[in-house]
């Protein structure tokens, strides 16, 4: 049987990291809307161009674009037994479309996962992030702070905060994430698929629970 399950998590929550690691552990690609954008842009794809032509206007992807990518990356062989979708969907409109294309192949969505963090724990993590300038190695002003303040551990080079790592920008992204995902939520916590995890707790502990509830809720 597929096994397909929906991560959603705010900027922060360590969505990214724990999408893999679940995706390992079942045994299925790990598919992340973010990715596939870069990788349309970068390729110059005509879903790529398409795509650009919203984002370089600060604008969001519509929906019909997203659920194109998503379907197609869908279609591709290594993910007909399932997939760990990071990043999507984002919208009721996307929550259906993506009912319809599982379903064109007897799937579905098998458990949603919600990653909660406080807002203000939030911030914090992001708004302590430093980038190096060469190589992007990151170092966190509490967390993994660099010997010397301002310079890379590895290779000397400036670090520098990145304009959405700066707090008044992480309280908007985090303000916008939770706008923009609540009705998703609601349309899977009435369907009995949301899966709500506390996000603060170490970060193995996290992927420990996710990998249980998963075990238990989308068996093989």
């Amino acid at each position: 049987m597929a096994r397909f399950v929906v991560l959603f998590g705010p900027p922060g929550a360590g969505k990214g990291t724990q999408a893999k690691g679940l995706a390992e552990a079942m045994g299925v690609p790990h598919v992340s809307s973010g990715d596939l954008f870069r990788h349309h842009v970068t390729t110059e794809s005509d879903l790529g161009k398409l795509a650009k032509s919203f984002l370089d206007q600060g604008m969001l992807v519509p929906d019909d674009v997203t659920i194109e990518m998503i379907a197609e990356r869908l279609a591709q062989p290594e993910v007909l037994q399932g997939a760990v979708l990071d990043g999507f969907p984002r919208t009721v409109a996307q929550a259906e479309a993506l009912g319809v294309i599982l379903a064109k192949r007897g799937a579905a969505v098998g458990m949603v996962a919600d990653i909660r963090v406080r807002p203000e724990t939030l911030v914090r993590r992001l708004s302590g992030r430093w980038t190096c300038q060469a190589h992007g190695h990151i170092y966190h002003s509490q967390n993994h702070p660099p010997a010397k303040p301002g310079v890379c551990d590895i290779d000397g080079s400036p670090l520098a905060q990145r304009d959405d790592d700066r707090p008044e920008t992480v309280e908007k992204r985090i303000q916008v994430y939770l706008e923009q995902t609540a009705p998703v939520e609601q349309y899977y916590r009435e369907r009995g698929l949301l899966y709500e995890i506390e996000g603060e707790q170490p970060m193995e502990q996290v992927t420990e629970s996710l990998i249980r509830e998963v075990d238990r809720r989308v068996p093989t």
